[in-house]
């Protein structure tokens, strides 16, 4: 059945901390992926937590994980579920657009917890950014990521978030060992939305599109040549959407030639008048740090920092 959405909201509201011991759900809203399931209680049982795995996170329907129905059901009860503090998505892939108009947004409002994910979850951060008006995570999967051996500051960028331990005013790590590149100096203040390019260029002409008023556009991709990336910006630039911008921060483009990038993205937004930041390791890459998707921050690209002006969790 589909659903309308009933309002679009500005997603500024926090939500609960992710609590000592919290119990963390793990669903597959998006494509298959085996799952060893005693490592992955293991690993997270390392790390303070337990967790609940919901039924279509075994399950595989071609290149997706379950049928539609279930995929669903699996989101709707980790949210509903009042034993899970935080949500963390298996993989990627694709599946998750198909959910949009299905999704009970009112069901999300009542039950805000940090839910996370990258690649094609990034339709969902959008969907509840617009709808449920609250922060979500664009943050490791569980399979490739958290599983998969990453550079620690994946692990700790995750949970400093999450638990809370960075407030209003706290800078967002970057490793040293990654320099980012001032694209476009500036400073601008506003709510950081985005993820994978393709996921938000697909959104486009829907009511799931990106909301860009004011916005402070994250973007990363993979397996995208520089002519695609080229066309998925001009896409966003003829829709309008690229002008209602008020800064950029580049995360990773897997495979792209980082001064080809860069000489794109110049060109793309130095018309604009908005400060870019690109490189910065978010996305498909390793480290994989989280961001928090709604949040009110202040991106200052000349000095190549990130800088929380809410609390994107409160504690219980």
């Amino acid at each position: 059945m589909t659903v309308q959405p009933t309002h679009t909201l500005n997603p500024h509201q926090p939500v609960p901390a992710l609590p000592k011991e919290g119990l963390i759900g793990v669903i597959a809203p998006a494509g298959p992926a085996p799952l060893d399931t005693e490592k992955a209680k293991q690993w997270m049982r390392t790390h303070g937590h337990e967790l609940k795995i919901f039924p279509g996170v075994h399950e595989k329907n071609g290149y997706l994980a379950g049928s539609d129905d279930t995929r669903l059901n699996d989101l709707h009860n980790a949210f509903a579920d009042p034993e899970v503090a935080a949500i963390i998505c298996l993989r990627g892939g694709y599946g998750t657009p198909r959910l949009l108009d299905r999704l009970d947004f009112d069901l999300l409002r009542r039950n805000p917890k940090p839910f996370v994910g990258y690649s094609d979850i990034t339709a969902l951060h959008l969907a509840i950014s617009r709808y449920a008006g609250f922060v979500t995570f664009h943050g490791p999967l569980l399979n490739a990521d958290l599983l998969g051996d990453k550079e620690p500051p994946t692990v700790t960028s995750l949970f400093s978030l999450l638990r809370g331990q960075l407030k209003a005013g706290s800078a967002l790590a970057h490793p040293v060992a990654y320099p980012l590149t001032t694209v476009e100096p500036g400073i601008a203040h506003g709510r950081l939305l985005g993820g994978n390019l393709s996921i938000i260029a697909a959104t486009m002409g829907t009511l799931y599109q990106i909301d860009a008023e004011g916005v402070i556009l994250f973007i990363e991709d993979v397996n995208e040549p520089l002519y695609r990336i080229d066309r998925l910006l001009t896409q966003l630039r003829l829709a309008g959407t690229l002008a209602k911008l008020r800064g950029v921060l580049v995360g990773d483009i897997a495979g792209v030639e980082v001064e080809a990038l860069n000489r794109l993205l110049k060109q793309t937004f130095e018309p604009l008048k908005i400060p870019v930041l690109s490189g910065w390791r978010s996305g498909h890459c390793d480290p994989n740090l989280t961001l928090p998707m709604g949040a009110l921050v202040r991106l200052d690209a000349g000095e190549k920092r990130l800088v929380l002006e809410q609390d994107v969790v409160v504690t219980r």
